[in-house]
């Protein structure tokens, strides 16, 4: 479990940091960008493609682990919205409010 938050850790540092400096040199404008890509069916449009799909399965993940409570939906929501900065931190911070039982890290405590 020590180098699984090791690695999340790693991909929340380092991904803000990417984010950071993305939003001070080209600003908020991403939604125009990622869907045009997706408009112009070219390879970066595949790609965002892709990786909608990552978002929108992540999302429902994180709403069914929470049993589609009004506040899963809006961690879900977030989740879509967050991409890897919040499935990172959430993650980390499900290893330890679980003990690191990935049974109740996937499943939820209602399921595990």
């Amino acid at each position: 479990m020590k180098l699984f938050r090791i690695f999340l850790s790693v991909i929340f540092i380092s991904l803000l940091g990417y984010t950071l400096v993305t939003i001070s040199n080209h600003g908020w404008n991403l939604l125009p960008i990622f869907f045009g890509d997706m408009k112009a069916m070219t390879w970066p449009g595949q790609f965002n493609f892709d990786f909608f799909g990552f978002l929108l399965l992540s999302g429902l993940w994180v709403s069914w682990r929470n049993q589609f409570t009004p506040a899963g939906l809006i961690l879900g929501l977030i989740a879509v919205f967050g991409g890897i900065l919040f499935l990172s931190a959430y993650l980390f911070y499900l290893t330890f409010k679980t003990d690191g039982d990935i049974k109740k890290i996937m499943l939820g405590d209602a399921r595990a």
